[in-house]
């Protein structure tokens, strides 16, 4: 019988729409640039990759691209034709088959893209702000240049195209999905109060800042009902030049009371990456601590949790689940290693972001 009163890191839960998971313990979003096909479809690696590591709680997989224009990084799968559902149909199926539950992330890269994916025109993004950062194309990591503003057609049709991803997650078989707004992409762009600098009702203002994020979860929830849509934050994430300002608490408390308007899944949560002493968002070092109170529905914590910190943090009703990233990679069987203190193996960081099999799905089971 599932008790989301147990609090420990191997007891059951069971998120608002009743789906039920085996223990708490997530397999976070994390891009691995194995999509080597020109129409960016999840091949039988991704089958074996997400199959091997299906006794997660939740797999949460790595972004993926709602439309073409989104597109910021090589080798990353789309849900956006009817080859990509089928691709990430046999991905679903065998991690279904493994007694697994799994949601797909969809991502909209913004101006942390480059000129190289749209022959040769600017990415879009919120506002026409260079975030300086590196994308990494088909020719190496090159410099992010200054992005196209995106119009208020361009937005609405992003939105609507947030919808049309769902519904392929929907038909490829998936239990829920959960919106990227968190790292440096599109969303947290809009977010950003320097790298989105309009003057209309996607920016001056928490609200307008927040407006396109609602509205996309909204138009997801749309296609999938209420309980099977999340979201992923990382508010204390710096984009390149351009770290958190002075409007970053604002918004995303006026963005977090908002999420609770919507039947959401979950929230998942990433903490501070660093000491925001001095900076105007210094308190919000706790990033979890800070938020849990502000935002009512299931919440998962996110970066830098071991085995101790994590049952310390669901002990302290801190969060709901846990979610891990790179100890996934190099560990398809994570969770049987965190509940039996078997140690961890090392994972090739060489081959996080692009190769084959190695690297990929050929790390051992413990014995």
């Amino acid at each position: 019988m599932l008790d989301n009163k147990r609090s420990d890191l191997f007891s059951s839960y069971a998120l608002a729409s009743g789906i039920e998971l085996k223990n708490r313990v997530v397999m976070a979003p994390m891009t691995r640039g194995r999509a080597r096909n020109q129409g960016l479809v999840p091949t039988d690696l991704h089958v074996e990759y997400y199959r091997q590591r299906a006794s997660a709680g939740l797999i949460i997989t790595e972004a993926t691209w709602v439309n073409p224009d989104a597109i910021g990084f090589i080798n990353v799968p789309g849900i956006y034709t009817l080859e990509q559902v089928d691709g990430w149909k046999a991905v679903t199926d065998a991690v279904h088959a493994e007694g697994g539950r799994i949601y797909l992330q969809i991502a909209h890269s913004g101006s942390v893209s480059h000129p190289d994916f749209f022959d040769g025109k600017p990415p879009l993004a919120p506002s026409a702000v260079n975030p300086g950062l590196k994308a990494f194309t088909p020719e190496g990591f090159k410099d992010t240049v200054t992005p196209r503003e995106m119009s208020l057609a361009q937005i609405k049709m992003t939105i609507s195209d947030y919808a049309v991803a769902a519904k392929n997650a929907k038909a490829a078989g998936f239990d829920g999905v959960e919106l990227h707004s968190g790292t440096t992409y599109l969303l947290p762009q809009f977010l950003n109060s320097k790298l989105n600098v309009r003057t209309d009702a996607y920016g001056g203002s928490p609200e307008n800042r927040s407006r396109i994020v609602i509205e996309a979860l909204e138009a997801m929830i749309t296609e999938w009902g209420p309980g099977r849509v999340g979201v992923k934050l990382s508010p204390t994430m710096a984009m390149g030049g351009f770290g958190p300002t002075d409007q970053t608490i604002s918004t995303y408390k006026h963005l977090a009371g908002r999420l609770n308007d919507l039947p959401l899944s979950h929230v998942q949560l990433v903490k501070a990456p660093n000491d925001l002493s001095g900076t105007p968002i210094e308190a919000i070092q706790d990033t979890i601590a800070y938020f849990r109170p502000l935002i009512k529905g299931t919440l998962i914590a996110n970066f830098g949790y071991d085995k101790p910190k994590a049952s310390a943090a669901l002990t302290a009703n801190e969060a709901d689940l846990i979610s891990f990233a790179n100890f996934f990679i190099g560990n398809p069987d994570l969770v049987r290693r965190l509940r039996d203190d078997i140690p961890l193996s090392p994972s090739n960081r060489d081959l996080y972001y692009q190769g084959g099999a190695e690297g990929y799905t050929d790390y051992p089971l413990a014995p």
